[in-house]
């Protein structure tokens, strides 16, 4: 829509894979705008029976009868078949590619991205995460309009929000996504009657966060409770926190889906990583404070509460977990 209400019929092209992408390619759709082709990354097997699975966005495309392209790469000839559709504008969202200056130099009105972080902080592909593992009181989402760099480009506008000291990543995620499509259907219109000035991102401010590996989540009992904490809500649900437990002479994994934090409890003496009990709740030792265990998953057995574990396993009190 523009700025008096009316459809803006720009030929648009949408690159994004993810659910949140997923969100605001719906939006856009929503919104009447003229989706002619949407770009995503190619289908890939997961899970144990290597099943075929496609991204949010590519089913989305799919049911409104959208071109849909999974390029590997843009080389030449993807390059010389996106010029043929005429592009007046791209949006990328959470595409997961780095797109190629000829590219950006395609549509009129340029390449837009909407990136979930107040840039220039937490560039790069875990934005959401990263302010989590950090300790951040607020985030937001930014409008910016591309270039080569990754996401060094001018910014449009920005929306910024609390973060509550126990959302998770699941839980922000679906904040930031929401707030992210509003600020995009709020921003484009004025974009396209060019009545913004674009604004260039200060680069000494500037941070770069790198994708999540699953090793990621391994805790290290020698940093504070605290950051534990802000480790397992910025993993959750994946790659989700774990450590390893010396049981009957083999080092076993114990992923940990739901814990709480107290921070300070300077009158509790254990050893770093030492599972004990406090009160009637059950915690491990960290340099300065306690992490409150509440649901664990031993490897190869199901995910249990806390007291149930404690029922099956009695000497996990007093292990120093690693």
């Amino acid at each position: 829509m523009n700025s008096n209400g009316h459809a803006i019929k720009l030929r648009t092209v949408f690159m994004g894979t993810s659910a949140f992408a997923e969100h605001i390619l719906s939006a856009l759709i929503g919104a009447q705008y003229d989706i002619i082709s949407v770009y995503t990354q190619p289908d890939k097997k997961v899970g144990r029976d290597q099943e075929i699975k496609k991204s949010p966005v590519k089913l989305m495309a799919e049911k409104n009868n959208i071109p849909v392209f999974e390029p590997q790469i843009f080389d030449a000839e993807t390059i010389k078949a996106l010029n043929e559709q005429k592009p007046d504008l791209i949006i990328v969202a959470a595409y997961g590619k780095i797109l190629p200056r000829e590219v950006l130099e395609l549509p009129g009105f340029g390449a837009l991205n909407t990136h979930a972080s107040l840039l220039p902080k937490y560039r790069g592909p875990s934005p959401i995460q990263n302010a989590i593992l950090n300790g951040e009181k607020e985030t937001g989402v930014t409008i910016m309009l591309m270039d080569a760099g990754i996401d060094t480009g001018d910014i449009l506008s920005k929306q910024r929000i609390k973060i509550g000291e126990n959302d998770t990543y699941e839980e922000l995620l679906q904040t930031l996504t929401v707030l992210a499509a509003e600020l995009l259907l709020e921003t484009l219109p004025h974009w396209v009657e060019r009545k913004i000035v674009p604004e260039k991102q200060n680069n000494s401010e500037a941070t770069l966060c790198q994708l999540i590996e699953r090793s990621d989540g391994r805790i290290v009992w020698t940093d504070d409770a605290e950051s534990i904490y802000n480790r397992y809500r910025a993993f959750f649900p994946w790659p989700g926190v774990y450590a390893f437990w010396e049981y009957e002479d083999a080092l076993k994994r114990i992923k940990f889906n739901k814990i709480s934090c107290l921070k300070n409890n300077s009158e509790m003496k254990h050893h770093i990583g030492e599972v004990f009990q406090v009160g009637e709740k059950f915690g491990v030792q960290t340099t300065t404070g306690t992490i409150i265990l509440e649901e664990v998953q031993l490897e190869g057995k199901n995910r249990t509460n806390i007291v149930d574990f404690i029922n099956g396993y009695p000497n996990f009190i007093g292990a120093i977990l690693k």
